[in-house]
């Protein structure tokens, strides 16, 4: 095996791929089970004849010079056989009018090549991962939802005091706003998808407080992590992600950070009922994922929260264990209740300056 078979980045899937332009790109960068259609006929023939056993996790599809693409990603979207197909376009050149009607068509993700290979690669394994994940978090919803409701006064409250602070601090959210559009160029809301109370999974929002590239970063960024490089965690995999001094946050960002001002479009997932005042964290897809066993899950058993024990007790501390923070969640979800709303809130306030940059 030579040295450059060895680096040849490596996609876990089965995939087909449609085009020609690209062609010679796909079949010489990628380790992967790779079947090469140009031809429009071949390739819904191709489609038409898979079946349970046979289909592809990606389907590649080229869009220049190919004046079918939308018609034969319509066409898959209607087929019941088809429709959980992982489908990611490739251009060779920038066309919003192409992006446009590749997000009304709910395509997974499109590329402009050249891009970073091995980036490439990253995403379309987390795409397959993410395909086994999401039914999973879903199943696990329905079982726990009949388990968990939020009491009818603690929704009250959520909506009352939510709502004032909306509007109270509008003016402050459209300063925030320009500041971040001129300090660097991308979405001023970073949305995100959040696992909350009964395993429901929401958009979760922020000031964008990172570098636009932030998450192609993570992967060079593993040994930062605070919960990984603990002496609980003996493997390296940690269920959480925080990381010191994290270079990719901007200066502006920092700041934000450090007054928690990132976190008051949160506001609105409380106003709108993904979650409440006070609860436990909403995790990221690949940290709850982590957290099924009977002896965390129990965490979401307990309303999802904008702040809570952890930010009071433990948040920026170089002594904060990954099993201190599961604790906490566990306890948080047997013991809520107004009484101690009411106490983390009074506490959120002197918590939210924080000593360390986490």
């Amino acid at each position: 095996m030579t040295t450059s078979t060895i680096n040849r980045p490596q996609i876990n899937a089965k995939i087909v791929h449609f085009g020609k332009l690209l062609k010679g790109v796909i079949a010489e960068e990628f380790d992967a089970n790779v079947d090469h259609l140009d031809d429009p006929q071949d390739f819904k023939r191709y489609l038409d004849q898979q079946s349970l056993l046979t289909l592809p996790d990606i389907i590649l599809i080229e869009v220049d010079d190919n004046k079918n693409c939308f018609d034969q990603i319509k066409e898959i979207k209607k087929n019941p056989l088809l429709q959980g197909l992982i489908i990611v376009l490739l251009g060779i050149k920038e066309d919003r009018n192409w992006r446009k009607k590749a997000l009304e068509l709910k395509v997974n993700d499109y590329y402009t090549y050249p891009f970073p290979l091995e980036d490439f690669c990253e995403r379309l394994n987390f795409l397959v991962k993410f395909k086994l994940i999401k039914p999973k978090l879903m199943e696990l919803a329905q079982k726990t939802d009949v388990e968990y409701q939020l009491p009818w006064t603690k929704r009250a409250f959520d909506l009352i005091a939510s709502g004032f602070a909306l509007l109270f601090l509008m003016p402050l959210f459209v300063i925030v706003a320009i500041l971040i559009r001129l300090e660097s160029k991308g979405k001023v809301i970073y949305k995100s998808k959040r696992v909350g109370a009964g395993y429901k999974i929401f958009d979760f929002y922020k000031f964008r407080s990172m570098r636009s590239d932030a998450d192609k970063m993570l992967k060079d960024m593993a040994d930062l992590n605070q919960y990984a490089n603990n002496d609980e965690n003996k493997t390296g995999k940690s269920a959480f992600v925080k990381f010191k001094d994290d270079p990719r946050i901007t200066k502006l960002g920092g700041f934000l950070r450090k007054t928690s001002i990132d976190e008051l479009p949160q506001l609105i997932n409380v106003f709108i009922g993904d979650m409440s005042l006070v609860g436990n964290r909403p995790l990221p897809l690949y940290e709850a994922e982590q957290l099924t066993t009977n002896e965390w899950s129990t965490r979401f058993l307990g309303p999802a929260g904008l702040t809570g024990l952890w930010q009071i007790s433990k948040r920026g501390q170089k002594d904060m264990s990954e099993r201190e923070r599961k604790e906490l969640d566990n306890f948080y979800a047997d013991n809520y209740s107004i009484l101690l709303d009411l106490k983390i809130i009074l506490k959120t306030i002197p918590a939210l300056i924080q000593k360390e940059k986490v």
